[in-house]
């Protein structure tokens, strides 16, 4: 099966810069690209009118040809495909039909509205369908396929799912130098944390294997400040972080690592979905 890679799309320029750096990074494995776009018609959500069905006809056709537009602005060529379907539904649906490397999807610059995307969009979605996801900020870099790669973890063991260990084509068509960041904001009581953090990505199959990995350790900052600044000291194009099922519960995300680095940083997040082999009973599941 060709390789393939799903933009949850709308009509902002968020959209069509992640579009465009989808494109690009799947661009070594010559992977197709579709742009999935949520219809719900305004007028109809907030029953001010009565609208006929012609007209909701004609406000989708409109949305698709507009959504058409954007694709043809594309290095590679793109489908477009637009459903009135609940967005849960529509993902798993399309997951299921397509068998995406991963999904991407645009972070707006303003951060009340990011906020919004993050509960109410990234998180189900990660919930829901279980795979990698990739989020653009809308004000990123120009879209090139990556050539410095960091790879955040947070010292525990972690082994990713099936979905998550089916990138290692991707990243290996990269040709890109990876490096494993692990942040501690105290004295760690292990004699060599930052060397385990690496031994757990080479053995995780998140990468090919032989793959050679850099290291980079920073003390006494937070999780999130701490991975900022290594994105910046290593110039890395993109950012790999672990999307653990309990990182992703409601009460939680809000204040976790990732939606405090997903606010602040400048280049793409790729969230890869690990496996959670032990969840107490208290603990829902994250689907």
């Amino acid at each position: 099966m060709t390789p393939s890679i799903l933009v949850l799309a709308d009509l902002s320029a968020a959209t069509e810069r992640a579009a465009q750096y989808a494109a690009v990074l799947g661009t070594p494995l010559h992977a197709e690209l579709t742009l999935l776009h949520f219809y719900h018609d305004p007028v109809l959500e907030l029953e001010l009118a009565a609208v006929t069905l012609a007209q909701f006809d004609r406000n989708q056709a409109e949305t698709a040809a507009a959504l058409r537009t954007v694709a043809r602005r594309l290095p590679v060529p793109a489908k477009v495909r637009v459903t009135v379907a609940p967005m849960p539904a529509a993902v798993a649906e399309a997951v299921e039909r397509h068998r995406p490397l991963l999904l991407a999807m645009g972070l707006t610059t303003k951060h009340n509205l990011l906020d919004q995307v993050l509960h109410n969009q990234v998180l189900p979605v990660l919930r829901s369908t279980h795979e990698p996801l990739l989020l653009v900020p809308e004000a990123g870099p120009v879209p090139r396929v990556p050539r410095r790669v960091l790879v955040a973890v947070d010292g525990e063991p972690f082994t990713p799912t099936a979905a998550g260990r089916a990138l290692a084509p991707l990243l290996a068509a990269w040709e890109a130098t990876f490096t494993v960041a692990h942040v501690k904001a105290h004295h760690a009581q292990l004699a060599s944390p930052g060397k385990m953090a690496q031994a757990d990505l080479l053995a995780s199959g998140l990468l090919p294997p032989g793959t050679a990995v850099g290291l980079y350790e920073e003390c006494h900052v937070s999780p999130g400040a701490g991975v900022l600044q290594a994105i910046d000291d290593t110039q890395a194009d993109v950012l790999v972080l672990l999307a653990r099922p309990r990182s992703f519960l409601e009460r939680r995300f809000r204040r976790s690592v990732t939606a405090q680095v997903l606010r602040h940083c400048r280049v793409p997040v790729l969230l890869v979905p690990v496996d959670a082999p032990e969840l107490p009973g208290w603990m829902p599941p994250m689907s």
